[in-house]
């Protein structure tokens, strides 16, 4: 029909059977970035927030979120991960942060989804704890930036330095 996967051929959602899939090593990489007011940033950097470690708060956020990936993505398959990684890079110029998620396992499907929700949770999390300084931050340049393993093999997101 549409050459999706997550529909059937009548046109109804699905989850994919992978049951007939050989485990492989699947490794997935995704970033994003929230801008935000001078102030904001600097309250960030300076460890002043009112509500704690911004960023040690989001970290663990982040890999909960990835964690539990299944459960907020209707077709996205359970999947026992290895490793998930949350990182923060500060940009001063812009009065950004840019997080960088990175999840592992040996499995029969894709950890995409899974690096995707840990960076978009992490930033939700430190929008969370920084609203109340400024409402008007926004998320912004969401996306995978690599991924390893699986039948459809390696992806890198053009322009990215991996």
């Amino acid at each position: 029909m549409s050459g999706l996967t997550h529909i059937d051929a009548h046109g109804n959602a699905q989850m994919v059977d992978v049951s007939e899939k050989n485990p492989t090593s699947r490794t997935a990489c995704a970033t994003g970035q929230i801008q935000m007011s001078p102030e904001c940033f600097s309250t960030i950097v300076e460890g002043r927030a009112k509500k704690g470690d911004v960023l040690g708060v989001a970290q663990l956020a982040g890999i909960m979120a990835a964690k539990r990936t299944s459960d907020l993505i209707p077709l996205c398959h359970p999947l026992m991960l290895s490793k998930v990684t949350v990182t923060f890079e500060l940009l001063e110029e812009t009065h950004s942060v840019q997080t960088f998620c990175t999840v592992k396992c040996e499995g029969k499907t894709g950890v995409e989804m899974e690096a995707l929700t840990g960076a978009t949770v992490a930033l939700l999390t430190i929008y969370d704890m920084c609203k109340a300084i400024d409402k008007g931050m926004v998320l912004q340049q969401v996306h995978l930036v690599s991924k390893e393993g699986g039948k459809s093999g390696s992806f890198v997101f053009p322009g990215s330095q991996t």
